[in-house]
């Protein structure tokens, strides 16, 4: 497979810098993305652990239909809590369709199994990821609180999914599972880096 390049005028192939290439790529960044992840695991965790053992998350969904309902709502004066018309719709309807019962016990659960990944260091990317989604979904219907940073820090551990828990059970994972996206014939030299990630261009 051949990677595209972006180039300058002179051919010169426009690289990141290598800050960006040791943040984002460099097993030693892992070190640097341990204090962050784990932060972040424990905040879900802590979260989950307030949910999980009441009846209105884990059985009747009430908290979460009890959220919605309120978001919906848009007042005679001022500005109603959620900002897009399309997502009060998107929410009005998982209301008329009692999502809610399944959704609660969803995020209760989804919510310790983030954390828990997290701190472990397991599939760090793929974590992140549903962690940044649910942070996404809480600032949508109108809840800032700590969401901003939560999901700031879990962009920042996608972008660094190869590293970011590379102290940790991804150091492993990654090695025996590896990727469904490596395509046959690939170049790969003895630390499972692309040769292209290794280009160098003079002047």
């Amino acid at each position: 497979m051949t990677t595209a390049t972006i180039v300058d005028r002179k051919g010169h192939v426009i690289q990141n810098p290598h800050f960006v290439d040791w943040l984002f790529k460099s097993p030693t960044a892992g070190w640097l993305w341990l204090l962050p992840r784990l932060w972040l695991g424990w905040q879900w965790i802590e979260a989950a652990l307030h949910k999980i053992d009441k009846p209105e998350w884990v059985q009747t969904g009430d908290a979460v239909k009890g959220f919605w309902t309120g978001a919906v709502q848009v007042p005679e004066v001022g500005r109603p809590t959620v900002a897009f018309d399309w997502y009060r719709s998107f929410l009005q309807s998982m209301l008329d369709a009692e999502a809610y019962r399944w959704m609660a016990p969803l995020v209760a659960w989804g919510e310790m199994l983030v954390g828990i990944a997290l701190i472990l260091g397991a599939f760090t990317g793929i974590a992140a990821f549903f962690g940044a989604l649910m942070n996404w979904n809480f600032m949508m219907a109108g809840t800032a609180s700590s969401n901003p940073m939560l999901f700031l820090i879990a962009v920042g551990l996608i972008m660094a999914w190869k590293v970011a828990g590379y102290i940790g059970a991804d150091y492993f994972l990654l090695r025996w599972i590896g990727v469904p996206w490596r395509w046959r014939g690939e170049v790969v030299d003895d630390r499972g880096v692309r040769e292209v990630d290794r280009v160098v261009v003079d002047g």
